[in-house]
Parts: structure tokens; C-alpha cells; sequence
């Protein structure tokens, strides 16, 4: 029996997330860790769960997402991205529900680089006169 699940891709800031969403019982595993060990956070938790909250699908699948890069912010953005986006591929008919909630949306802010002579990005050493 071939293995049902559908992909989506997140990206947010650096960070990259490939979501896995499989028919099973609302288990969510982040990098082969816990949910709640891997995002510590409340804030963090509630942005990946929301497009489950939002279709009422969050106790039908069991979830694996792989992330990299950035910090927990980022991937949680990114994961967030990837779940709207495999449920998307689960049924279009969703896609109304989570374009109106904005989740369906890629945040294009980006991470500037540090420029050369200058502290970071924009911040500067301080100037002296004399």
C-alpha cells in the first residue's frame, strides 16, 4: 500500500520548511523532535498551528516538518507556510479559507546583509568629528 501524504514547501526570513502531512491523529514532529520540545515557545506553537485551527483539520493528520536555517520565528513563519500549502494539495476547496486569513501569503521581508565599514546592516560606528 503506497503512502498517502501531501507536501508543501515554507520559506520566511532564512529559514526553510518542508511539511509532510499524513493521515493519522494531530502528532506533529519537527526535525525527528517533539512539537513542544522543538518550539518551546507558546507564541511560536500557536503560528504553525494556525491554518489547522483555521480548517478544523488539526486532529486529522499527523505532521512531520523539516526545517533549516534562521531562527525559531522564522521556521515557525515557514512551517506555517508549508502546512497551508499541503493543505492545499489535500483540498482546494480550503484555499478560499486560509488566502482570506492570509496564510497562503509569503512574507517577502528579508535579512539584509552587514555592509563592510559599518557595525551591521544599518547601523554605523560612531562618527568623531575631530
Amino acid at each position: 500500500m503506497a503512502l498517502v501524504q501531501h507536501l508543501g514547501t515554507g520559506r520566511r526570513k532564512r529559514a526553510v520548511a518542508r511539511v509532510f502531512l499524513r493521515p493519522g491523529d494531530g502528532k506533529i514532529t519537527v526535525n525527528g523532535r517533539t512539537f513542544e520540545h522543538y518550539f518551546p515557545s507558546d507564541t511560536a506553537r500557536a503560528i504553525v498551528k494556525q491554518p489547522l485551527l483555521a480548517t478544523e483539520t488539526a486532529d486529522k493528520f499527523d505532521i512531520l516538518i523539516n526545517t533549516a536555517g534562521g531562527g525559531p520565528t522564522g521556521q515557525a513563519g515557514a512551517a506555517k507556510l508549508g502546512i497551508a500549502r499541503a493543505l492545499l494539495d489535500f483540498n482546494i476547496e480550503l484555499r478560499g479559507k486560509l488566502k482570506e486569513l492570509g496564510f497562503l501569503t509569503r512574507d517577502a521581508r528579508q535579512h539584509e546583509r552587514k555592509k563592510y565599514g559599518q557595525k551591521g546592516a544599518r547601523k554605523r560606528f560612531q562618527f568623531s568629528k575631530r
